[in-house]
């Protein structure tokens, strides 16, 4: 078998840190380097800067990036892959020519472009967004790798495929090597979002002994597909079977996770520690993939405003109730949503200010700005000497918001252009897959048995279980993890959909479906709704349902004594 590919990522969001480039770059031996930029609110903050300006749509960032280490990976002989591109990969791509040839460097710049579909929207049935992008596979990135590009920018592709088409380039794999292609997924669903595969957002960071400054991972990609998730030597953070499981839940539904070149099966691999901060990932099974394509959709909700009183003291739910009544009452045009949530961090007999406090936040939207904006505010202040005793607010009145929505859309894969453009202007058509499978759920796995009964102790579930989660437009994810078969007999059948509701009653009313990955030893819920519209909308608390799961884990049940022991 050829030697491994070794690709790196440098980027998980649009903000990530703007050192890891060169850290990467300097860190040891790489082929190519890889970053994700895009996320859901990502591509509605591009919108808007492209609806300002045409010339603007992309993650001016990874210019910043690249001015200190376009020179270090030429010389280095690593290539550059990143979906920074966003709403405007040609503009990036000529502004990433632009700076090479200020820092007179020879660059071959190449770029993918077709998912942005906004001004077919209509046409296909999605309606009139501000944006719309379909997300891409991994060909159009190997064609312009095969045509000698050493630095390649995308569009909205899968977070994945910056991963898969440098690996399917380096091989040659043809497009119905599923399990291969399956297997860089994996791996790229793994080090796409950066230091969250060193320890980053780790449910055990307490056993990470330096998560100061995580390295960023790198993936070793063999010719089958299988790989070795690591990272650069004397780097922080680790690399762990714990961390890599965590990284496979993020996100996710169920056993099978569609991409636009295959569907990995998710319930197929396998983890295994290969060293010190090495594990491999292996026997990893993928199918054709979905006839469709799924589309990110974002647009402008309407305008939006908040306010938080602080209560403190006694007769809290009183008081909250009275300053609701009076706001509402002083209101002349009732805005289109209006929402309130008390969260009681107060404390009885407590030794500072802050902890005998609770906060009432209230929440307008409206598609008129004017409703939510100045009387909205008026209404607030103009109680200031009128109501509760102790009246004051977190932060001064502000005027009314924008506001975006996230809908996911689906089209027919083959109504999407998919083109990579070379550095000479050339541009080569990616034909949709000849092979398509729709994606339906999985068979119920095996489960094993129970444990015996046996003494229990009310304790926190993440005494023994780690979770993830994280946001899936306007429904989110948890996943939930163990480490011992032990372990496991016991969460599979204790952490069921109902249990799920009675731990976390802001799901008691919404749909939740529970998918069982054995070989992971975990189990994803996938809860609809919770977030509204998307994270855009801001619809709870946590509007990207980031600490869902530790929220969970924070909650008591009877856990066996045994597995504590």
């Amino acid at each position: 078998m050829p030697p491994a590919v070794r690709i790196g990522n440098c980027s998980g969001f649009y903000g990530d840190r703007l050192s890891a480039m060169r850290d990467m770059l300097t860190g040891g031996e790489l082929d190519y380097l890889t970053g994700d930029y895009l996320a859901e609110l990502t591509m509605l903050i591009l919108a808007r800067d492209r609806a300002k300006n045409p010339e603007r749509g992309y993650a001016k960032t990874f210019l910043l990036q690249l001015e200190e280490s376009l020179g270090l990976a030429l010389d280095n002989g690593v290539k550059i892959v990143a979906n920074a591109g966003g709403l405007n990969p040609a503009g990036l791509a000529g502004a990433v020519r632009a700076l090479a040839e200020r820092l007179g460097l020879d660059v071959n710049v190449a770029h993918v472009e077709g998912d942005d579909l906004v001004s077919r929207a209509g046409e296909l049935g999605l309606g009139t967004p501000l944006a719309a992008n379909a997300y891409l596979g991994a060909w159009g990135i190997v064609d312009c790798l095969d045509s000698g590009a050493d630095v390649v920018v995308t569009g909205r592709v899968t977070d994945a495929s910056v991963i898969v088409g440098p690996a399917a380039a380096h091989f040659g794999w043809e497009r119905t090597d599923y399990d291969a292609l399956a297997g860089a997924v994996a791996a790229g669903h793994v080090i796409e979002c950066g230091t969250q595969a060193t320890g980053g957002n780790y449910a055990f960071f307490t056993e990470i002994p330096d998560l100061q400054r995580p390295g960023f991972p790198l993936a070793e990609i063999s010719a089958d597909g299988s790989s070795v998730i690591t990272k650069h030597p004397g780097t922080g953070g680790q690399v762990s079977v714990g961390t890599v499981t965590a990284q496979l839940l993020y996100e996710i539904s169920g056993a099978r996770y569609p991409n636009p070149d295959v569907t990995l099966r998710v319930d197929s691999l396998q983890l295994s520690q290969d060293g010190d901060h090495r594990v491999r990932i292996s026997g990893v099974k993928g199918e054709a993939p979905p006839p469709t394509l799924k589309v990110s959709l974002n647009s402008i909700g309407g305008f939006r405003n908040a306010a938080t009183f602080v209560l403190t003291g006694l007769d809290i739910e009183t008081k909250a109730e009275l300053v609701r009544s009076q706001l509402e009452a002083g209101l002349k045009v009732k805005p289109a949503e209006l929402e309130w949530s008390l969260a009681r961090t107060d404390h009885p007999d407590a030794d500072t200010e802050e902890a005998a406090s609770a906060l009432l936040h209230c929440v307008a939207r409206d598609p008129d700005p004017n409703v939510v904006g100045r009387q909205f505010s008026a209404a607030g202040v103009e109680l200031a000497l009128a109501s509760y005793p102790g009246f004051t607010t977190t932060a001064p009145p502000a005027d009314g918001q924008v506001y975006g929505v996230f809908t996911p859309g689906y089209v027919d894969a083959t109504l999407v252009p998919h083109v990579a453009v070379h550095a000479d202007g050339t541009r080569v058509d990616i034909a949709p897959a000849d092979e398509t499978l729709a994606v339906a759920p999985a068979s119920d796995p095996e489960l094993p048995e129970p444990l015996p009964a046996g003494p229990t102790r009310r304790l926190p579930l993440g005494t023994i279980a780690g979770a993830r989660s994280g946001d899936k437009g306007g429904s989110a994810n948890v996943g939930v993890w163990v480490k011992t078969p032990e372990q496991w007999r016991w969460l599979v059948h204790a952490l069921t959909v109902d249990k799920l509701r009675e731990l976390l009653p802001e799901t008691a009313d919404l749909p939740v479906t529970r998918h069982v990955l054995p070989n992971l030893r975990a189990v994803n819920f996938v809860i609809e709704g919770i977030l509204g519209q998307g994270v855009a909308y801001q619809a709870r608390f946590d509007p990207q349902a980031k600490g869902l799961g530790e929220w969970l884990r924070s909650r008591h049940l009877d856990i066996p004594e045994e597995l504590v022991k």
